[in-house]
């Protein structure tokens, strides 16, 4: 991904979202662009118009933690946003802000048999780890009959983004699907701006922009936001419909990779439809107890 061309992007729609009654600047007559000028940018930060405007071309090298600061301020940026503009700006100055390096696409391996026995031992919740790639890693027992519909029998790594864009299953799967759809491109770019040398989030960027074309459209907004936590509704093909709270923590022996929680709350219809899909989950044979039975 070319640095240049996302700070521009970026910088571009974040602008063009901003009305001039959003940030207190009387709007006049005969404008001629969505949101806001560059020149009232440069007003609201406390730079020169030609300083922001060579930061919008995307030389953004250099620029300093108080200018982006103030940019986002002008801006409106989101903590999100804000976060994403500084990977950009860390990542112009050949400083990776994730502490990884350049590499090559790697294949998932096994989880290490620790992370599996922390898993085992949530027994009341939904519990998962993904990649930075949107690989679905390692669950627990009732993790692998809620993602049933996304694991399936075919045997290779399950992936959220490809399920979500690419699986008809999804739209049953996911009621409010084109809330899901907006999230998952947008915690994909955030990923990509921490990690823009990523293959992996390269070629499933790739692949996904080549089958859909409503990712391409989602892709080119250049929203961005964390996960970290939330409610969300699911419809699951056993139990129906479920509405968990998330949380998402950082696995740090494993950077990149997230273990992500889903809870109902206690007494609650949800809470008993998942009691009722981890009796189904302990009832039905994974591919590897059937292949060796």
């Amino acid at each position: 991904m070319d640095n240049r061309e996302e700070v521009r992007e970026f910088l571009m729609t974040r602008r063009a979202r901003v009305s001039p009654e959003a940030a207190d600047i009387p709007a006049g007559s005969n404008r001629r662009v969505e949101g806001l000028r560059r020149s009232e940018v440069a007003t609201l930060a406390g730079v020169s118009v030609e300083y922001y405007s060579k930061l919008e071309r995307g030389a953004i090298a250099g620029a300093s933690a108080s200018v982006l600061d103030a940019i986002s301020r002008a801006l409106q940026l989101s903590d999100a946003e804000h976060a994403h503009l500084l990977d950009l700006a860390r990542n112009a100055d050949g400083i990776p802000s994730s502490g990884r390096h350049r590499r090559r696409s790697t294949k998932p391996g096994p989880p290490r048999p620790s992370l599996e026995w922390a898993l085992a031992s949530i027994t009341d919740s939904v519990a998962v780890v993904r990649d930075q790639r949107q690989n679905l890693l390692a669950f627990n027992d009732l993790g692998r009959a809620f993602y049933s519909p996304l694991i399936g029998d075919g045997g290779r790594v399950p992936n959220f983004a490809r399920f979500q864009f690419l699986d008809p299953a999804s739209h049953d799967f996911y009621p409010d699907w084109d809330r899901f759809a907006d999230m998952c491109v947008a915690v994909i770019r955030a990923e990509a701006g921490r990690d823009p040398h990523d293959k992996g989030i390269q070629d499933l960027v790739g692949e996904l922009s080549t089958r859909s074309e409503l990712f391409r459209t989602l892709w080119a907004a250049h929203n961005v936001r964390a996960h970290g936590s939330g409610k969300k509704r699911f419809h699951h093909p056993v139990v129906g419909e479920l509405t968990l709270v998330y949380e998402e923590l950082a696995i740090t022996a494993e950077p990149g990779q997230v273990l992500l929680i889903y809870s109902a709350e206690p007494g609650s219809p949800s809470a008993e439809r998942l009691k009722l899909l981890a009796s189904w989950g302990a009832d039905t044979p994974t591919t590897a107890d059937s292949a060796t039975s």
